[in-house]
């Protein structure tokens, strides 16, 4: 018999999912969520603050947590943004606070391609296709696409659509319909959001810590959060201790560089995601 606990099961784990969801972020929270449970944290707190992402990934995040929950209370902190993809991942908490002003919603399904036909004729370049089937080159960028090429894309993103809505739906212990009246695409806030049912309270993340260690019986005064940080890789990082901080001095411009990586990654795949 144990006189006392171990120093985890005092202690709230943290994971905080920043930024556009993808296979990198998915990688991550994964990992997390195995040290959450191999130690045996009694509860999670998922501070969200991304706009949203890839649909695999976001699914993948949304079914690990939930498998998590049959052990670890998980209350999710929505922060400045957690629209679409975001939103789902969130429906993995069993309990959801927001900020008043949290931008949150764009439930909905984006599927976008290039169409740089008429760059290609101005500047004399073209392309010859030899393919298996009508539809093998779907979101060419050097043609308009077909109406059954619509038509095939659109079914996608409804069958996707569906899903979302079926989830939110089961999540907040909503019906369907009710979802569908406000999973339009559009945006709302926090405040908003309470009002709608997608969130549970209003508040801020210190708010959404001491909610959690109310439910796990730990005092709210005393209870700290245990952050779970992405592994640092390859051997640069060990060398160069000053890395961090430049890397803080040039966030705007890495920002950059990786939202312009992940639209050239994602370009042609169904999103779900608020992208003004």
């Amino acid at each position: 018999m144990r006189l006392f606990k171990p120093r985890f099961r005092k202690q709230i784990a943290r994971i905080e999912v920043s930024g556009a969801i993808a296979g990198a972020t998915r990688k991550y929270v994964l990992d997390a969520l195995k040290t959450v449970e191999e130690k045996k944290f009694p509860a999670l707190l998922l501070r969200i603050d991304s706009p949203g992402g890839t649909v695999g990934d976001s699914q993948e995040i949304y079914s690990a947590l939930k498998r998590l929950r049959n052990k670890t209370k998980i209350i999710a902190s929505f922060g400045n943004i957690s629209a679409s993809g975001g939103v789902y991942i969130g429906m993995g908490a069993e309990h959801i606070v927001a900020n008043p002003g949290t931008i949150t919603g764009s439930i909905g399904v984006i599927l976008r391609g290039n169409n740089l036909e008429r760059l290609l004729d101005r500047v004399g370049v073209s392309f010859k296709v030899i393919k298996s089937g009508p539809y093998k080159d779907i979101l060419s960028f050097d043609r308009e696409l077909t109406e059954p090429e619509q038509q095939i894309l659109q079914q996608l993103i409804d069958t996707s659509y569906n899903q979302f809505v079926q989830t939110v739906a089961e999540g907040r212990r909503l019906s369907v319909d009710a979802v569908r009246s406000f999973a339009d695409g559009r945006i709302f806030t926090g405040e908003q959001a309470l009002e709608l049912g997608v969130v549970d309270r209003l508040g801020t993340e210190e708010d959404a810590r001491r909610w959690a260690a109310e439910l796990v019986g730990l005092d709210p005064e005393k209870t700290q959060l245990h952050n779970i940080e992405e592994r640092k890789k390859g051997w640069l990082s060990r060398f160069l201790p000053g890395r961090s901080q430049s890397r803080s001095q040039n966030k705007g411009l890495l920002g950059g560089l990786n939202w312009l990586e992940f639209e050239m990654e994602t370009n042609g795949l169904p999103l779900w995601m608020f992208r003004p």
